[in-house]
């Protein structure tokens, strides 16, 4: 493409090229493609995010469906997921800090959608992984009652979701290094959704608006590690995958 100076360049120069370099120089081009690269995958990460936890619940409530078993989830409880526990991730991946190294990847296609076969089967695998976890809780809630079933499959479900949004940050493994802390949003929101998950199904006030059963504290425990095990989970069958395509 053209490129014009935007301080000592002529006027005409402006008018015909397509890039205006407004602090004449160069370097300046290179830091654009990167800035542009890196929003784009931050773009990327959040729709995936969401579309992962939004195939997990579909899922679930299939399952459920298909086997004749009680409804896994109220109105109120997708709504809560909604609302809180999905959009504050998404927002939050939404500025994950920049990296260089997307300025190691081919350019592009133009045409080539943000949604790819590679992101569409991440959101596929990654979502199936929850709604097991999901489908397990929901399980062990069923051998009490189907309200208790219920509770724990939303729990479970949640707390996924919100350590989902550290498996969305990569598309390559990144297990429990630097950069699966270096985004201090991300944590906030996960602290944040998990402070407010923890008052809907532990304290007894909150129960009737939000239809939960109280749990015991092994039912609780069985919560939190189904939800945490999907981290692992993920960035397993992300090394291997890319282990697959020859990617470092």
């Amino acid at each position: 493409i053209g490129v014009a100076m935007g301080i000592t360049g002529s006027e005409v120069a402006k008018d015909a090229s397509s890039m205006v370099l407004t602090d004449d120089n160069f370097a300046t081009i290179v830091k654009s493609v990167e800035n542009g690269r890196n929003i784009y995958r931050n773009i990327q990460r959040a729709i995936s995010f969401l579309l992962s936890g939004n195939t997990a619940a579909i899922l679930a409530v299939l399952y459920a469906s298909i086997f004749g078993l009680p409804v896994p989830f109220l109105a109120v409880h997708l709504l809560f997921i909604n609302l809180l526990t999905d959009s504050l991730p998404a927002i939050a991946l939404g500025v994950e800090p920049h990296t260089s190294d997307v300025m190691r990847e081919k350019p592009r296609d133009t045409k080539k959608s943000i949604l790819s076969r590679d992101v569409m089967i991440g959101v596929l695998t990654e979502g199936f992984v929850i709604a097991v976890m999901t489908v397990i809780a929901f399980h062990i809630g069923l051998r009490q009652s189907a309200a208790m079933a219920s509770t724990m499959a939303f729990a479970t479900l949640c707390l996924s979701r919100l350590v989902h949004g550290f498996n969305s940050k990569s598309e390559k493994a990144l297990w429990f290094g630097r950069r699966t802390w270096n985004n201090i949003y991300l944590i906030v929101a996960f602290v944040l959704g998990f402070v407010l998950l923890n008052c809907v199904i532990t304290i007894p006030v909150l129960f009737g608006i939000f239809g939960i059963e109280g749990m015991t504290v092994t039912q609780l425990l069985l919560v939190y590690l189904l939800s945490f095990l999907t981290f692992p989970t993920v960035q397993l069958i992300k090394e291997i995958r890319n282990k697959g395509r020859g990617v470092d």
